[in-house]
């Protein structure tokens, strides 16, 4: 049971148990909580970006992947369209240019 000290104020003055008594080791355990709290904090923040950064890097890899297979295609394309073979049948064809005969070449000496 609590009980009130008489005296002539009328607010009256609470026994040991409840009256705040802030001493040193009081401040140090609220600035330890705070900076505890503080430390928490930064360590959500920290879990958090290094999540979305993992999903951009995610999202970058495979963009990067489908990237590297349409290059692989281009490649593969540019190599079937430049073959000598085709390009000769293509001079043939469409320019109409013609291998020379050993009777039409001269050969040039600087």
């Amino acid at each position: 049971m609590v009980e009130r000290t008489s005296g002539s104020s009328s607010r009256g003055h609470w026994q040991w148990p409840f009256r705040l008594r802030l001493g040193f080791m009081h401040g140090v355990i609220v600035v330890l909580l705070v900076l505890m709290i503080l430390s928490a904090l930064g360590v959500i923040s920290t879990a958090y970006h290094t999540r979305s950064q993992y999903a951009r890097l995610q999202t970058m890899e495979r963009q990067h992947d489908q990237l590297q297979t349409v290059w692989s295609r281009l490649l593969l394309e540019e190599s079937t369209w430049s073959t000598p073979s085709r390009i000769e049948n293509l001079a043939r064809d469409r320019l109409e240019m013609h291998v020379p005969d050993v009777h039409h070449t001269r050969v040039m000496r600087p």
